[in-house]
């Protein structure tokens, strides 16, 4: 793809993460794919407020079908809409299927692939419905008194996973009952406010059963205690895993309150018996090093059970207090309980991970050279990391899909698209990219080329990219003034004239 203006792009994935809550009655003309003209083929922010922003994408259990959701956003009407498509497994017969100005969101293959479940406000709040693949015999499946926010079904089918928010400050009006109109937010301890959001609910996990049309016995995992899971003010259904077996739910948790919740980075990965109720800490056992110095005192997040139940993972920081450090890849075996982290050999992030099919090794995202890219490691603790991607933009998001991986990609001069990286069983990963005394070597020869066959599915985007002339992006390493090299990018006007002078 071509490169065009970083500010522009980052712009556009800040949009892409905003939401848009909707009037009850749902005035306004449909918001879907814009057909706007632009003139000169040069960006401008009413062609970056036009683009569709992709969000989650399921593949279905039988590999064959891929549903995703769509964001697009009026200027005039100051709102956003939420649409669900579905193509099949190599991008072909791409469909719409929603076409409301309902919230539209998060869906997810149910019932043996042959519903797939999303969340709509239709209802007047947020709750969980259902329909068949082609959008019709749609079936709201909970009445929740509050908004669901996030959910997972358990691999039996027979359980729900759901966040929703708990009250966990008195407001001005619970305290004088008399007024029920004042706004005031009452401040009596940290932490009371994360960016531009007043910190006056909790979300907690809750488990209820599914009988194929609605949920019952519904159970906070978190009930009566101050505690958030997932996390504010990022945290979705990510920080939560069902086990293989149904019966164990991971949840992160950061069991704070006060300053020490405020100036804390120490989360963990308890584990809930949806059985018998109670939770166990999985990070605080046997989490010492040889020194007696915790490994695990900064945040951990985001477990994933390996599909033989054997192993449970998580991304895991090692010092308290220490926002920006190391996120490394954990794995435990949850027969022993010992814990090792399979990244060693990467020396930058793990963003997102998945487990492989057979639960022998690890797909993850990360960080190198200022490209996002897909990885895999074995679960041997020998530091060794297989590059599967290569390029100038970065992949976000994992699922696997056959023999291939389905994940969505942006650059500086695109937004995300859906993509497969394709024949993964058709040859031996690369060479090792990363290892032991192994970084200079790499680091100095790597290939400009794909691995791996790409194959692009969506083109959500295209007729907006058509119609825009993009800059040359390159990259260009730099001597700092204390000896070391460092990484820009220099981003070229369209038409780039060396022997001009610019602004």
């Amino acid at each position: 793809m071509k490169q065009s203006n970083l500010l522009l792009m980052s712009a556009a994935m800040m949009l892409a993460s905003c939401g848009g809550t909707k009037d009850a009655g749902q005035n306004g003309a449909l918001i879907g794919r814009s057909d706007m003209k632009i003139e000169g083929k040069r960006m401008t922010p009413e062609a970056l407020w036009a683009m569709g922003r992709i969000g989650n994408v399921a593949v279905s259990p039988d590999e064959k079908q891929i549903a995703y959701s769509v964001a697009y956003y009026s200027v005039p009407e100051n709102r956003s809409n939420n649409e669900l498509f579905v193509m099949n497994a190599d991008g072909s017969n791409n469909r719409q299927i929603t076409g409301s100005n309902w919230q539209e969101s998060q869906p997810a293959w149910i019932k043996d692939g042959k519903k797939i479940a999303f969340l709509c406000n239709e209802s007047g709040s947020s709750q969980l419905w259902e329909m068949n693949p082609d959008g019709t015999e749609r079936k709201q499946l909970t009445r929740y008194d509050g908004d669901i926010e996030g959910f997972s079904f358990s691999p039996d089918g027979k359980k729900l996973l759901f966040i929703a928010q708990v009250k966990t400050v008195q407001s001005t009006a619970d305290k004088h009952p008399d007024l029920p109109k004042a706004t005031g937010i009452i401040v009596n301890d940290l932490m009371y406010k994360h960016w531009d959001e007043w910190v006056t609910t909790a979300p907690h996990p809750f488990v209820a059963d599914f009988d194929g049309s609605g949920i019952s016995n519904v159970r906070d995992i978190l009930e009566g205690l101050p505690y958030e899971s997932p996390m504010k003010p990022w945290g979705g259904i990510e920080q939560l895993a069902w086990s293989p077996a149904s019966d164990k739910v991971a949840f992160t948790c950061r069991m704070k309150t006060g300053l020490a919740y405020a100036i804390s980075t120490d989360s963990d990965i308890y584990e809930y018996d949806v059985e018998k109720g109670g939770f166990i800490n999985l990070c605080k056992q046997n989490a010492k090093a040889s020194d007696g110095k915790d490994e695990m005192a900064g945040y951990d997040t985001n477990p994933q059970y390996s599909p033989d139940g054997k192993y449970i993972a998580w991304q895991s920081m090692e010092r308290d207090g220490y926002e920006a450090d190391l996120n490394r890849l954990c794995v435990m075996d949850r027969a022993t309980g010992e814990k090792r982290f399979v990244s060693r050999g990467f020396e930058s992030n793990v963003d997102a991970f998945l487990w492989n099919k057979d639960s022998q090794s690890i797909f993850f995202l990360g960080v190198w050279h200022g490209r996002t890219h897909i990885y895999n490691t074995g679960l041997e603790d020998d530091g060794r990391i297989y590059q599967l991607t290569n390029g100038m933009y970065d992949y976000a998001s994992l699922a696997l899909c056959g023999n291939s991986l389905v994940a969505k990609r942006h650059s500086m001069s695109a937004g995300d698209e859906i993509f497969s990286v394709n024949q993964l069983d058709s040859k031996p990963f690369p060479i090792c990219m990363f290892g032991a005394n192994e970084y200079s070597r790499c680091s100095s020869n790597e290939p400009t080329r794909e691995i791996y066959p790409v194959t692009q599915l969506t083109f959500e985007n295209k007729q907006i990219y058509d119609q825009l002339e993009m800059g040359k992006v390159e990259g260009r390493w730099m001597k700092t003034t204390d000896g070391k090299q460092m990484l820009t990018w220099v981003i070229y006007p369209p038409h780039f004239d060396p022997n001009k002078k610019y602004p």
